[in-house]
Parts: structure tokens; sequence; C-alpha cells
């Protein structure tokens, strides 16, 4: 009887320039995969050509699972797991299947009872939470909050009410190429004493991570972030 494969959930860095933020122990282990799900195919090969002594990419097989592939179509990328071959997952950018369509996949391996290996790597996540200074013990994660109005003030308001009713952290990420509108929203809606924390470029040489007040915000406005990857956390 063929045995499963292990489906690998591989992180890749947050940006340009940072293979540095990978563990070493990473290498060996993507060396050894011939077969990848990935949410882009371009970058991908990118990520896996500074892969130290990584075979040739024309060598291996590499299947996209993004936001537009049909949930249906997902059980499809599990068959050489079931015939009992190694894959490898990874995200557009950090870890696979967190803010990631990569979850249908790790949820369908579940189901048919694939083993599934999450490897360590970079969360920006995880990383703006822990350099905010904000409640690190209790936090949700958002998503993408709305971005016309009149829904941007209404979520921008619960976000608020929930950070102040619960002590609790929230976290939410926008499109890059939105985040000045977001930005100008937030000072505008929220109260002058409820903290914002921007962190963008998390672990690049351009990283920029300051957690204000509303009041100070106002006073002080951040640099110019248009097409920053950035994560936002409101807390008290």
């Amino acid at each position: 009887m063929t045995s499963f494969g292990k489906l690998y959930l591989i992180p890749v860095p947050l940006g340009e320039n940072a293979m540095h933020t990978l563990p070493a122990y990473l290498h060996p282990i993507v060396r050894d995969l011939d077969t990848f799900v990935v949410e882009k195919a371009k970058t991908a090969r990118h990520f896996l050509k500074n892969i130290q002594e990584m075979p040739p990419i024309q060598t291996l097989t590499i299947a996209e699972l993004n936001d537009q592939t049909p949930r249906a179509e997902v059980v499809e990328l599990l068959k050489p797991l079931l015939a009992g071959k190694n894959v490898g997952l990874m995200s557009e950018a950090g870890c696979p299947a967190v803010a990631d369509p990569g979850a249908w996949l790790v949820e369908a391996a579940h189901q048919k009872g694939i083993e599934v290996v999450p490897l360590v790597g970079p969360s920006s996540i995880l990383l703006a939470i822990m350099g905010s200074g904000m409640n690190g013990q209790s936090f949700t994660f958002h998503g993408y909050i709305a971005n016309k109005q009149p829904d941007l003030e209404r979520d921008l308001k619960r976000l608020e009410q929930n950070a102040r009713k619960l002590n609790q952290s929230q976290i939410f990420i926008e499109t890059p190429y939105r985040n000045k509108a977001l930005i100008d929203n937030a000072l505008r809606f929220l109260q002058a004493d409820i903290r914002l924390c921007i962190a963008a470029d998390l672990t690049l040489p351009t990283q920029y991570i300051v957690t204000k007040t509303i009041s100070a915000w106002r006073t002080n406005p951040p640099p110019d972030l248009h097409k920053r990857a950035t994560v936002f956390i409101i807390g008290k």
C-alpha cells in the first residue's frame, strides 16, 4: 500500500533581498522537493532560484492556487500527495495558509489524512504585533476591511470599539496602493486617544514600525507608504 506524501508549508521572504530572514534548515527540505503548489508561479520560481543547489527550475512541477482557483479544483492538487510524493506549498510572501488561499489545500490535506508540516519563517502579522507594543495576549486578525464609504468608517469604528471593550489588538491589512486612503480615514474617524500601529516593509531595509495615538498621528503623519506592504493595528 502506497503511503501518502507530506505537505510542507514553506515560508518565503516578505520582499526582495531578504533571503537571510529564512532559517538555514529550510534549504535542504526545499531541495528535496520537485512538486510545488504556489500562489504565483513567477514569484515562486524567483524564490526557488535562490535556494542553494536547487535543481533546474524547468525540472520542477509548479501548480498555482490563488483566490481565483475554484474550490472544486483544490482536491486535484492533492493527487501527487495521494500518490506518495512530498509537495511544497508557498504563498506570494511570508507564511503560507495565513491570510492566503493555501489554507484551502491544507484543509483538504487534513480531510484526506495527509501529514502537514509547517516550517518556520517570517509572518508579517506576528512581526507587527511583536513590534507594536500592543496587547500580544489577545488579538484578532481581520484580513482586509472595507475600502469604500460608508463601510470603511463603520469597520474602523467597530475595530476601535472591540479594542476598547475587549482590550484586544485589532490587526488588519490593506492593498498597498490604498494605504494613504486608509490612513487618512483612520485619522479622520478614530478617536484621538486610541492607538494605531503602522508596520510597513517588515524585515526589509526600509522597515517602518511606529505606534502612536491618533492625536499624535494627526500632528505628525507617517511617510508615504504607497505600494508598501503594511500591517495596521488598532489598540488601547
